[in-house]
């Protein structure tokens, strides 16, 4: 099965001159915790609850802050037309939950989560994703000091 049938579609784009209070009212409206930012028809970076938290409210940066400011810019992606167990062995291995999606031309066309993917597909690679995400090491583990 392709990441296109199981992507969630008409993905909200936050702008990166927007303030991280947009973003996460923005989050709050759609039970996300992550939204693409593009810019000129490209995707630029990601941001998340944590980057807001992290990058934001823990370097004391305020509600007015940009996007571009706190954003992730080494973004991480997949194609519509790729099967999903590949996808599912690329977010394990590189321990992260969401992708955005793009088209061959690199454009925007959706994202897909670890969810999305157990939802619609093979449980049993979905399950084995999150066992690799969920191991501990790694930029983001709670073991590092």
């Amino acid at each position: 099965m392709k990441v296109s049938n199981c992507m969630t579609k008409n993905v909200k784009i936050a702008d990166p001159d927007q303030t991280i209070r947009d973003a996460a009212l923005a989050m709050g409206r759609l039970d996300a915790g992550v939204l693409p930012v593009g810019e000129n028809d490209r995707l630029v970076g990601m941001i998340t609850d944590r980057d807001i938290a992290i990058r934001g409210v823990a370097e004391g940066k305020g509600p007015d802050a940009k996007i571009r400011d706190v954003m992730s810019r080494d973004v991480k992606y997949c194609f519509e037309d790729e099967e999903i167990d590949d996808v599912l062995h690329n977010m394990g291995e590189l321990k992260v939950r969401r992708m955005p999606v793009l088209s061959r031309d690199k454009r925007l066309v959706g994202i897909v989560s670890l969810g999305d993917l157990a939802t619609n597909a093979e449980t049993a690679e979905a399950g084995e994703a999150l066992g690799d995400i969920s191991r501990p090491g790694g930029e983001h583990s709670q073991t590092a000091h």
